[in-house]
């Protein structure tokens, strides 16, 4: 919704669209390593969160690597299931943020030709 507010037509917005999710997919903590960008991707807070709220407190022992679940996803990714607030109030703002977005650019933008 925020791109087809701040484009003229949808055509455009799919297009702004699909570069972001590109864009986000890449730098969400999978395909290249934390970095900067990584900390302001909102795809990176989601699988944070979800893997850490998920499996973070987990002590079943791993029979492969014979450690516990919760200390492998924070040994291996990094993610401790204490931060999952944090990334619950992280994804809230971003989604309070793209509707800020959106509400403004509907209310400013004016793509109408006379």
């Amino acid at each position: 919704m925020m791109a087809v507010s701040v484009t003229p037509n949808h055509h455009l917005a799919s297009i702004v669209a699909a570069a972001f999710y590109g864009i986000w997919n890449l730098f969400s903590g999978f395909l290249i390593p934390h970095t900067w960008y990584y900390w302001i991707c909102p795809v990176s807070w989601t699988l944070y969160g979800l893997v850490a709220s998920q499996f973070g407190d987990i002590t079943h022992v791993m029979e492969e690597e014979f450690v516990p679940v919760k200390d492998f996803i924070r040994d291996y990714y990094g993610f401790k299931h204490d931060f999952v607030g944090v990334c619950a109030v992280v994804v809230s703002g971003f989604a309070v943020l793209f509707a800020l977005i959106f509400a403004l650019a509907i209310k400013l933008f004016n793509f109408q030709r006379r």
